[in-house]
C-alpha cells in the first residue's frame, strides 16, 4: 500500500512526480554537446543532473548501480562517436560494458528503458536534447525506480565489492 504523499501515488495520480535521471557524459563530446544545448537555448529536462568523466570508458558499473541506489530512476552514459574517442579506445570499452551494465541491472529488476548508452559529438547540441527529452519520457513513462530494501541492500553490497570495499556496514 502507498501513502497519500509518497512519489508512487503521486505517479500514479499522475501529479508532482518526475523522474531523477543522471547523465556521466565524456568530457570532450558529449558533456560538450551538452554545453552547446545549453548555449543554443535548446529546450531539455532540467530534472537530468549531468556528471562530467573525462571519458566513458571510466564510468564502472559501479557508477551506474551507485546512481541508482542513490535515487536515480534513470541513468544516461554519453561518449564520442566510435572511432572519435580522445582516448583511443575508450567508447568501445563503454560498448563492451554496455552488455555488463544490462545484465547487472536486470539481477536487480531494474528496466532496460531506464539505462541508455548513447554517442553525442561536441557538435551535436540537437541530438543531446532530444536523447535527454526521450529518455526522461520513458523513464516518466515506467514510473519511480521505487527500490526495495532488498534491491538496495545487494546494490549497496555489489558497488562495495566493485569499488574494492567490503565489510558490513
Amino acid at each position: 500500500m502507498t501513502q497519500a504523499g509518497s512519489p508512487k501515488s503521486q505517479a500514479a495520480a499522475g501529479e508532482g512526480w518526475e523522474p531523477k535521471v543522471v547523465a556521466f557524459l565524456c568530457n570532450w563530446c558529449s558533456y560538450t554537446g551538452a554545453d552547446l544545448a545549453g548555449i543554443s537555448r535548446l529546450k531539455y529536462p532540467a530534472n537530468l543532473r549531468i556528471i562530467r568523466v573525462m571519458c566513458s570508458g571510466r564510468v564502472s558499473p559501479a557508477f551506474v548501480l551507485k546512481a541508482f541506489h542513490e535515487g536515480a530512476d534513470g541513468v544516461l552514459v554519453g561518449g564520442c562517436h566510435p572511432g572519435d574517442c580522445h582516448y583511443l579506445e575508450g567508447n568501445y570499452k563503454t560498448l563492451k560494458r554496455k552488455l555488463v551494465f544490462e545484465r547487472l541491472l536486470e539481477q536487480f529488476g531494474i528496466e532496460p528503458g531506464r539505462f541508455r548508452l548513447e554517442w553525442i559529438s561536441g557538435g551535436e547540441g540537437d541530438k543531446f536534447a532530444r536523447v535527454a527529452e526521450e529518455l526522461v519520457k520513458t523513464v516518466r513513462e515506467l514510473g519511480p525506480l521505487g527500490s526495495t530494501a532488498e534491491r538496495l541492500g545487494r546494490a549497496d553490497g555489489l558497488a562495495l565489492r566493485a569499488e574494492g570495499g567490503g565489510g558490513n556496514a
